[in-house]
């Protein structure tokens, strides 16, 4: 019998603090939420990047203990979520520490459907131990509803040729995990850390908690880019990111969902684990504007974003730097 036409698809964002380590505890709070989601026909259950193990003590720990955490995406942890995401009939997407069958260590993301299938996306610009390679290709796959998604990691979305390449890949949905808010950016109006002891009292002090996530380190940041993410390549965003304290950071959460003019259809700004669900209204796709824009590129104009000007970083290397950037063209006319 064929399968009625999708008009929508119901999304979910989720932010909670992991466990660093502790992927029983992790596992936990991820079924949690699947119980959660699958209660409200959710969809699509997005969580945080690398949420199996935890993230930021990760790039102090010996490459021997990476190779001892991770796993591959036919291990035991997603083999939990697969199970999850076919018991209960929805997509679920996890971070997960990934360890190929070459040894190779990756900042991974599983995103488990119901048929029992996997799709696996490399972060492609990891920078958070050096023993941690980056992906090479996009990700963007058919979901049994007929929508296709698309994956990118934390820092893959501020790159912006890597949205529209995944756009261009057919992507109506963007799945953006992270780990993000709060960091010590090198660039002097980039987000600073929020204090370990602003976190640690939000109970006793809710407001100062609330106007760290709020403000120019939280969600003022996110919102200087993320919705153009999702307008000028006409895609719905789903942003899921961590929460709480992060070794030495504190992540701001803000959990959202953005339409495909960069809208925030539902978001949190909550100090706690937290989910938020949005129905993607897939009638939007068609004449939204940046889809439109899509139509009027000009290929032959482009090589320049593919040619080397020898200028280039490793991502590890571009993330750390305290050096100045130069100015396109600064160091002599550029031609290609």
């Amino acid at each position: 019998m064929q399968q009625p036409e999708t008009v929508a698809l119901r999304c979910a964002a989720v932010q909670f603090e992991p466990r660093p380590d502790d992927k029983a505890f992790n596992l936990g709070r991820i079924e949690h939420f699947v119980r959660r989601a699958a209660a409200d026909a959710v969809q699509v259950l997005v969580f945080p990047e690398m949420c199996l193990l935890g993230y930021w003590h990760l790039t102090k720990q010996p490459t021997s203990r990476l190779h001892e955490l991770a796993e591959s995406a036919e291990g035991p942890s997603v083999r939990v979520v697969r199970d999850l995401a076919v018991a209960h009939d929805l997509a679920i997407g996890v971070g997960f520490l990934e360890r190929d069958d070459h040894g190779r260590l990756f900042n991974s993301y599983a995103v488990c459907l119901p048929d029992d299938t996997v799709h696996v996306h490399r972060k492609l610009h990891a920078f958070e131990h050096e023993a941690i390679d980056s992906g090479d290709r996009f990700t963007v796959f058919d979901t049994p509803w007929g929508v296709r998604v698309g994956v990118l990691i934390c820092w893959d979305n501020n790159l912006v040729e890597n949205v529209r390449a995944t756009a261009l890949l057919g992507a109506e949905v963007l799945l953006a995990p992270h780990q993000t808010g709060g960091t010590a950016s090198r660039s002097p109006h980039g987000m600073k850390p929020v204090p370990l002891d602003t976190w640690e009292r939000r109970h006793r002090d809710p407001a100062a908690i609330e106007a760290a996530f709020r403000g120019p380190s939280g969600r003022e940041w996110l919102l200087r880019w993320l919705p153009a993410r999702a307008h000028d390549n006409g895609l719905f965003v789903v942003f899921a990111n961590g929460v709480g304290r992060d070794d030495d950071e504190v992540r701001t959460g803000n959990a959202m969902i953005l339409d495909p003019y960069g809208r925030i259809l539902t978001e949190t700004w909550v100090a706690d684990d937290a989910m938020v669900v949005a129905d993607a209204d897939l009638a939007l796709l068609p004449m939204a504007t940046g889809r439109r824009w899509l139509k009027g590129r000009r290929p032959e104009l482009y090589d320049i974003l593919t040619h080397r000007f020898g200028d280039e970083r490793d991502p590890r290397t571009a993330r750390f730097s305290t050096e100045p950037v130069d100015r396109p063209g600064s160091a002599g006319s550029r031609t290609v």
